[in-house]
């Protein structure tokens, strides 16, 4: 459906209504219309506490730290201190790709937990937390370090995670690093990401100052990226082709070490600028590293950020970004060639996490798709300033949206095509519309890079010209359809 900024206020507006007043005007500030005149400039509200009995698909501060930042580290062990059920569902859902041996020196798809119960709420869990990580040094010697990821309870009671992680650490000689990430810190797992990145620099780089390390002029580090699918190997194989060395990826198939050494680099690559933005800022400040943000989505990004990247190093590093952009134009050419005709002119709405809704309306566009709509989970004013000049005049846009305004956005703006999470998943496949799980690709991937790009048109195509969808009709259309038959008989 086709609007202009007129019409989509007023679509605003209508969604809206529903509400009581109070309600009404807060959402109201969560919503707005795409005028590219303004770009760069606060057009909506958005890091706020979600309203209250209304559903959010938010995370908690918990799933920041142990699901996002953290959790992907594989050769440390992560123990979710607290009841079982917030590690149950942290656990190997986010499809983190790494090498190495389960349980033997990787650790990231095991559920690690204290497993509070009553007694522990009563008592305390401190001396509980000391014997897991006993008994963990014995299960998994190979391992280099640990993590305390504090769920709610740990928080409620005043157990002192940092004074057991010390003693434990001087005891077995590896770093235990305390996370004060309770869950219900914060307004969305966003702050979870914060307190993250203050503990890599308190208990990772801080006391790795002065650890020697063999750098060369091409260092770079790769942050944010949680190897998706395998995206931070595809992202990889760009950067080396561009003559530079890789140091560290982290935490996607990352270690323990690698985040040790990366002070050391000469430039910081943040793919998730959401999730790891403060530690590259502490280490341009500390170091006198530069960092910039990267996109590696389709080939009008992977242009731009190679040449971005590039612009760092010097000109034997630029002469053979150039080669390699023109190696790779042939490849993603033919992607291009085969897939645009199928998709051309097809909308696409979105509603991700911290940076999708902006890093993948690139590779929509450069296979002819367009944006009708696009809204983030937990994002703070600064990335809707980077999100607006991305889109075109009238693109909806929505913050922290419920379930309810996605629903009615979706019936309004008839999209070709949903990118969200799987809460939303089935919902929408039910209502007959194509859908891809955009968090975690819908267990395909990796979508980065110039390989990535192929399955990422591959799965688009895939999805929306799937036969199946002309076959189905919600189940509230069957029953209008079988009220109207009944009437006419």
């Amino acid at each position: 459906m086709e609007m202009n900024k007129e019409q989509a206020q007023a679509l605003i507006d209508e969604v809206l209504e529903v509400y009581p007043e109070a309600a009404r005007k807060d959402r109201a500030k969560h919503m707005a219309v795409n005028d590219p005149a303004n770009a760069g400039s606060k057009c909506i509200t958005s890091n706020r506490k979600s309203q209250p009995g209304v559903m959010t698909v938010r995370g908690c501060a918990y799933a920041g730290s142990k699901g996002v930042v953290w959790g992907p580290v594989k050769d440390m062990i992560h123990i979710s201190h607290g009841p079982v059920g917030c590690g149950q569902y942290s656990r190997a859902g986010r499809r983190n790709y790494y090498t190495g041996v389960t349980g033997v020196n990787a650790f990231g798809t095991l559920n690690i937990t204290t497993d509070y119960q009553e007694r522990d709420i009563v008592f305390g869990g401190d001396k509980k937390l000391a014997a897991a990580i006993d008994e963990l040094e014995q299960l998994f010697p190979l391992s280099k370090g640990l993590s305390v990821q504090s769920e709610c309870p740990v928080g409620l009671i005043g157990d002192d995670i940092e004074a057991v992680a010390r003693q434990k650490g001087e005891e077995i000689g590896k770093t235990i690093v305390p996370v004060r990430c309770e869950g219900f810190r914060g307004v969305s797992q966003s702050l979870g990401h914060h307190i993250a990145n203050d503990t890599i620099r308190d208990h990772v780089l801080a006391p790795n100052e002065g650890k020697e390390f063999e750098s060369t002029d091409y260092d770079v580090a790769i942050i944010g990226d949680y190897n998706i699918g395998g995206d931070a190997w595809s992202s990889r194989i760009i950067l080396e082709d561009m003559g530079l060395r890789v140091v560290a990826q982290w935490s996607g198939d990352g270690t323990l070490a690698e985040m040790e050494n990366t002070p050391k680099v000469k430039l910081n690559l943040v793919h998730c600028y959401r999730s790891m933005n403060y530690i590259v800022r502490y280490m341009e400040e500390k170091n006198g590293i530069p960092w910039i943000e990267y996109n590696l989505f389709g080939p009008t990004k992977i242009e731009e950020s190679m040449r971005k990247i590039a612009a760092f190093f010097d000109e034997k590093i630029q002469a053979q970004t150039e080669e390699v952009i023109a190696r790779y134009r042939a490849q993603w050419e033919q992607v291009v060639a085969k897939y645009r005709p199928r998709l051309q002119g097809k909308s696409v709405m979105l509603y991700v996490g911290g940076l999708r809704p902006r890093h993948i309306i690139g590779a929509y566009e450069d296979l002819g798709m367009e944006i009708c709509g696009a809204g983030y989970e937990f994002a703070h004013n600064d990335d809707y300033v980077k999100t607006t000049p991305e889109m075109k005049e009238a693109t909806l846009l929505f913050d922290d949206a419920s379930a309810y305004e996605l629903e009615e956005f979706v019936k309004k703006l008839k999209p070709d095509l949903i990118g969200s999470g799987v809460k939303e998943k089935y919902v929408f496949q039910k209502m007959g519309f194509p859908f891809r799980q955009m968090h975690s690709w819908d267990y395909s991937g990796p979508y980065h890079g110039v390989d990535g790009f192929a399955i990422f048109a591959r799965d688009m195509d895939l999805t929306l010209n799937n036969p199946c969808w002309k076959n189905m009709q919600a189940p509230w259309a069957k029953a209008e359809q079988a009220a109207d038959l009944a009437k006419t008989a």
